[in-house]
Protein backbone atom coordinates (compact mmCIF):
# COMPACT_ATOMS: atom_id res chain seq x y z
CA UNK A 1 0.00 0.00 0.00
CA UNK A 2 1.24 3.72 -0.58
CA UNK A 3 1.79 6.27 1.56
CA UNK A 4 -0.90 8.37 0.31
CA UNK A 5 -2.87 5.37 0.78
CA UNK A 6 -2.28 4.52 4.20
CA UNK A 7 -3.16 8.03 5.23
CA UNK A 8 -6.34 7.97 3.95
CA UNK A 9 -7.34 4.75 4.55
CA UNK A 10 -10.46 3.88 6.82
CA UNK A 11 -11.31 7.90 6.64
CA UNK A 12 -13.98 9.65 5.06
CA UNK A 13 -12.95 11.69 1.94
CA UNK A 14 -11.61 14.95 2.73
CA UNK A 15 -8.81 16.44 4.95
CA UNK A 16 -8.72 15.41 9.04
CA UNK A 17 -9.10 19.44 9.56
CA UNK A 18 -12.19 19.79 7.44
CA UNK A 19 -13.78 17.18 8.98
CA UNK A 20 -12.71 18.63 12.37
CA UNK A 21 -14.39 21.67 11.50
CA UNK A 22 -17.32 19.60 10.79
CA UNK A 23 -17.48 18.17 14.15
CA UNK A 24 -17.06 21.27 16.09
CA UNK A 25 -19.78 23.03 13.63
CA UNK A 26 -21.94 19.94 14.63
CA UNK A 27 -21.22 20.31 18.71
CA UNK A 28 -21.30 23.67 18.98
CA UNK A 29 -24.99 24.00 16.83
CA UNK A 30 -25.99 20.89 19.52
CA UNK A 31 -24.58 23.22 22.11
CA UNK A 32 -27.78 25.85 20.67
CA UNK A 33 -29.90 23.83 20.50
CA UNK A 34 -29.78 22.48 23.89
CA UNK A 35 -29.37 26.28 25.01
CA UNK A 36 -32.70 27.21 23.79
CA UNK A 37 -34.49 24.40 24.69
CA UNK A 38 -34.24 25.41 28.43
CA UNK A 39 -35.30 28.82 27.53
CA UNK A 40 -39.25 28.42 26.19
CA UNK A 41 -39.44 32.08 26.05
CA UNK A 42 -36.83 32.21 23.36
CA UNK A 43 -33.60 33.91 23.39
CA UNK A 44 -32.25 36.64 21.34
CA UNK A 45 -28.97 36.72 19.18
CA UNK A 46 -26.42 38.20 22.10
CA UNK A 47 -28.25 36.02 24.93
CA UNK A 48 -27.18 32.65 22.39
CA UNK A 49 -23.94 34.03 21.94
CA UNK A 50 -22.97 34.75 25.68
CA UNK A 51 -24.57 31.26 26.90
CA UNK A 52 -22.61 29.22 24.40
CA UNK A 53 -19.34 31.51 24.31
CA UNK A 54 -19.24 31.70 21.12
CA UNK A 55 -18.95 35.27 18.64
CA UNK A 56 -22.06 36.34 17.55
CA UNK A 57 -21.28 35.96 13.66
CA UNK A 58 -21.02 32.70 14.52
CA UNK A 59 -23.87 32.37 16.08
CA UNK A 60 -26.03 33.77 13.85
CA UNK A 61 -24.17 31.25 11.42
CA UNK A 62 -25.20 28.68 13.06
CA UNK A 63 -28.70 29.66 13.78
CA UNK A 64 -29.31 30.24 10.30
CA UNK A 65 -27.83 26.73 9.25
CA UNK A 66 -30.20 25.46 12.03
CA UNK A 67 -32.86 27.06 11.01
CA UNK A 68 -32.76 26.15 7.37
CA UNK A 69 -33.34 22.26 8.23
CA UNK A 70 -36.40 23.78 10.62
CA UNK A 71 -34.62 23.24 14.22
CA UNK A 72 -34.83 26.41 15.53
CA UNK A 73 -37.06 29.09 14.17
CA UNK A 74 -36.94 33.36 14.94
CA UNK A 75 -39.64 35.69 16.29
CA UNK A 76 -39.46 38.26 13.55
CA UNK A 77 -40.78 41.01 16.09
CA UNK A 78 -39.59 40.08 19.28
CA UNK A 79 -36.08 39.14 17.22
CA UNK A 80 -35.97 36.11 19.66
CA UNK A 81 -34.88 32.51 18.90
CA UNK A 82 -36.65 29.51 19.85
CA UNK A 83 -36.55 25.69 19.09
CA UNK A 84 -38.52 24.41 15.83
CA UNK A 85 -41.11 21.62 15.43
CA UNK A 86 -38.32 19.52 13.95
CA UNK A 87 -36.58 19.39 17.44
CA UNK A 88 -39.50 18.37 19.24
CA UNK A 89 -40.00 15.76 16.90
CA UNK A 90 -36.57 14.29 17.62
CA UNK A 91 -37.21 14.49 21.61
CA UNK A 92 -40.44 13.35 21.51
CA UNK A 93 -39.46 10.26 19.56
CA UNK A 94 -37.15 9.51 21.86
CA UNK A 95 -39.79 9.26 24.78
CA UNK A 96 -42.08 7.12 22.52
CA UNK A 97 -39.67 4.89 21.76
CA UNK A 98 -38.20 4.35 25.43
CA UNK A 99 -38.44 1.26 27.41
CA UNK A 100 -38.50 1.64 30.91
CA UNK A 101 -38.59 -2.00 31.88
CA UNK A 102 -35.76 -2.79 29.35
CA UNK A 103 -33.49 0.16 31.46
CA UNK A 104 -34.79 -0.46 34.90
CA UNK A 105 -33.41 -4.24 35.02
CA UNK A 106 -29.57 -3.56 35.19
CA UNK A 107 -30.50 -1.22 38.18
CA UNK A 108 -32.70 -4.21 39.54
CA UNK A 109 -29.98 -6.46 39.24
CA UNK A 110 -27.78 -3.97 41.06
CA UNK A 111 -30.20 -3.69 43.73
CA UNK A 112 -30.42 -7.43 44.24
CA UNK A 113 -26.58 -7.53 44.21
CA UNK A 114 -26.12 -4.62 47.11
CA UNK A 115 -29.28 -5.51 49.03
CA UNK A 116 -29.35 -9.73 48.95
CA UNK A 117 -32.96 -8.94 48.71
CA UNK A 118 -35.44 -9.25 45.74
CA UNK A 119 -36.13 -6.38 43.52
CA UNK A 120 -39.12 -5.48 41.56
CA UNK A 121 -40.50 -3.34 39.05
CA UNK A 122 -44.28 -2.61 39.01
CA UNK A 123 -46.69 0.05 36.84
CA UNK A 124 -50.03 1.09 37.83
CA UNK A 125 -53.03 -0.38 36.18
CA UNK A 126 -56.29 1.31 37.34
CA UNK A 127 -56.49 0.62 40.98
CA UNK A 128 -53.73 -2.02 40.93
CA UNK A 129 -50.40 -2.53 40.97
CA UNK A 130 -49.44 -5.19 38.34
CA UNK A 131 -45.47 -6.30 38.40
CA UNK A 132 -43.80 -6.77 34.82
CA UNK A 133 -39.95 -7.48 36.28
CA UNK A 134 -37.81 -8.88 39.05
CA UNK A 135 -34.85 -9.77 40.06
CA UNK A 136 -34.27 -12.47 42.46
CA UNK A 137 -32.73 -12.18 46.50
CA UNK A 138 -30.13 -15.47 46.19
CA UNK A 139 -31.25 -16.04 49.74
CA UNK A 140 -32.63 -19.10 50.51
CA UNK A 141 -35.70 -17.46 52.20
CA UNK A 142 -36.93 -14.86 50.24
CA UNK A 143 -39.66 -12.87 48.66
CA UNK A 144 -40.71 -14.01 45.22
CA UNK A 145 -43.80 -11.99 42.94
CA UNK A 146 -44.97 -13.76 39.95
CA UNK A 147 -44.74 -11.56 36.98
CA UNK A 148 -48.08 -10.39 35.72
CA UNK A 149 -49.59 -10.52 39.40
CA UNK A 150 -51.28 -7.65 41.24
CA UNK A 151 -51.13 -5.63 44.54
CA UNK A 152 -53.57 -3.21 45.78
CA UNK A 153 -52.18 0.13 45.44
CA UNK A 154 -52.70 1.39 48.99
CA UNK A 155 -51.76 -1.92 50.56
CA UNK A 156 -47.90 -2.67 48.92
CA UNK A 157 -44.84 -0.60 48.25
CA UNK A 158 -45.07 0.09 44.30
CA UNK A 159 -48.41 0.33 44.69
CA UNK A 160 -48.19 3.80 47.66
CA UNK A 161 -45.15 4.84 45.58
CA UNK A 162 -47.21 5.22 42.76
CA UNK A 163 -50.23 6.53 44.43
CA UNK A 164 -48.45 9.17 46.18
CA UNK A 165 -47.85 11.42 42.91
CA UNK A 166 -51.07 10.94 41.31
CA UNK A 167 -53.02 14.14 40.65
CA UNK A 168 -55.65 14.88 43.32
CA UNK A 169 -58.70 14.27 41.09
CA UNK A 170 -57.16 10.67 39.65
CA UNK A 171 -56.27 9.95 43.61
CA UNK A 172 -59.85 9.98 44.18
CA UNK A 173 -61.44 8.16 41.31
CA UNK A 174 -59.01 5.49 42.64
CA UNK A 175 -60.62 5.31 46.27
CA UNK A 176 -63.81 5.59 44.58
CA UNK A 177 -63.57 3.30 42.57
CA UNK A 178 -61.43 0.23 43.90
CA UNK A 179 -61.98 1.28 47.85
CA UNK A 180 -59.42 0.59 50.73
CA UNK A 181 -59.91 -3.26 51.85
CA UNK A 182 -57.66 -4.43 54.98
CA UNK A 183 -55.26 -6.93 53.93
CA UNK A 184 -53.90 -7.33 57.14
CA UNK A 185 -53.84 -5.43 60.25
CA UNK A 186 -51.69 -3.02 59.61
CA UNK A 187 -52.78 -2.01 55.88
CA UNK A 188 -53.43 1.48 55.90
CA UNK A 189 -57.47 1.00 55.02
CA UNK A 190 -59.14 4.96 55.92
CA UNK A 191 -58.25 7.60 53.29
CA UNK A 192 -57.31 9.93 56.60
CA UNK A 193 -54.38 7.15 57.37
CA UNK A 194 -53.40 6.69 53.85
CA UNK A 195 -53.39 10.43 53.36
CA UNK A 196 -50.84 10.79 56.32
CA UNK A 197 -49.05 7.87 54.72
CA UNK A 198 -49.12 9.12 51.19
CA UNK A 199 -47.39 12.41 52.55
CA UNK A 200 -44.72 10.96 54.03
CA UNK A 201 -43.77 9.54 50.95
CA UNK A 202 -43.78 12.50 48.63
CA UNK A 203 -41.67 13.66 52.24
CA UNK A 204 -39.17 11.41 51.93
CA UNK A 205 -39.26 10.38 48.20
CA UNK A 206 -39.61 6.52 48.84
CA UNK A 207 -42.62 4.33 50.24
CA UNK A 208 -42.28 1.86 53.46
CA UNK A 209 -44.64 -1.29 53.48
CA UNK A 210 -44.96 -2.28 56.87
CA UNK A 211 -46.58 -5.70 56.78
CA UNK A 212 -49.10 -4.29 54.96
CA UNK A 213 -49.50 -6.54 52.41
CA UNK A 214 -48.29 -9.86 53.87
CA UNK A 215 -47.52 -10.64 57.49
CA UNK A 216 -43.73 -11.08 58.03
CA UNK A 217 -42.80 -8.78 55.24
CA UNK A 218 -41.17 -5.57 54.39
CA UNK A 219 -40.92 -3.83 51.79
CA UNK A 220 -39.67 -0.16 50.57
CA UNK A 221 -40.38 1.16 46.80
CA UNK A 222 -40.17 4.52 45.15
CA UNK A 223 -41.11 5.77 41.52
CA UNK A 224 -40.03 6.28 38.35
CA UNK A 225 -41.14 9.61 36.78
CA UNK A 226 -41.86 10.64 33.06
CA UNK A 227 -41.02 13.86 31.43
CA UNK A 228 -43.85 15.65 33.16
CA UNK A 229 -43.10 14.39 36.78
CA UNK A 230 -45.96 12.20 36.65
CA UNK A 231 -45.75 8.50 38.31
CA UNK A 232 -44.70 6.15 35.15
CA UNK A 233 -43.41 2.66 37.31
CA UNK A 234 -41.58 2.07 40.46
CA UNK A 235 -38.88 -0.03 41.75
CA UNK A 236 -38.84 -1.96 45.18
CA UNK A 237 -36.99 -3.99 47.36
CA UNK A 238 -38.24 -6.70 49.33
CA UNK A 239 -37.55 -9.15 51.95
CA UNK A 240 -38.34 -10.96 55.32
CA UNK A 241 -38.68 -8.87 58.37
CA UNK A 242 -35.72 -10.29 59.99
CA UNK A 243 -33.83 -9.07 57.46
CA UNK A 244 -35.22 -5.74 57.09
CA UNK A 245 -35.51 -4.29 60.41
CA UNK A 246 -36.69 -0.76 60.80
CA UNK A 247 -33.16 0.64 60.99
CA UNK A 248 -32.70 -0.88 57.79
CA UNK A 249 -35.94 -0.36 55.96
CA UNK A 250 -35.05 3.47 56.22
CA UNK A 251 -31.73 2.52 54.64
CA UNK A 252 -33.04 0.62 52.01
CA UNK A 253 -35.39 3.20 51.23
CA UNK A 254 -32.52 5.94 50.63
CA UNK A 255 -30.96 3.79 48.06
CA UNK A 256 -33.78 3.00 46.40
CA UNK A 257 -35.13 6.14 45.49
CA UNK A 258 -31.64 7.28 44.40
CA UNK A 259 -32.18 4.18 41.96
CA UNK A 260 -35.13 5.25 41.09
CA UNK A 261 -33.69 8.80 40.22
CA UNK A 262 -31.31 7.84 38.20
CA UNK A 263 -33.34 5.54 35.95
CA UNK A 264 -35.74 8.36 35.72
CA UNK A 265 -32.65 10.15 35.14
CA UNK A 266 -31.87 7.93 32.31
CA UNK A 267 -35.01 7.45 30.70
CA UNK A 268 -35.71 11.49 29.98
CA UNK A 269 -37.87 11.82 33.03
CA UNK A 270 -37.98 14.89 35.98
CA UNK A 271 -38.13 13.54 39.51
CA UNK A 272 -40.65 15.96 41.18
CA UNK A 273 -39.37 17.99 44.38
CA UNK A 274 -40.32 16.21 47.49
CA UNK A 275 -42.55 18.39 50.02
Amino acid sequence: MSEGKRRTAGRPAGSGKSTSGHSQSLVRGLNLLERLSLSPGGLVLSEVAEQTDLAPSTTHRLLQALQSQGFVTQDNELGVWKIDVKTFRIGNSFLEARDFVGASRPFLRRLTAQTGETANLGVRDNGTAVFLAQSESPQMMRMITRLGSRAPLHASGVGKALMAWLPEDEFERVLDERGLARVTENTLHTPETLREGLLEVRRQGFACDREEHAIGLHCVAACLHDEHGNPLAAISVSGPVARIPEARLLELGKMVRDTAAEITASLGGRVPPTH
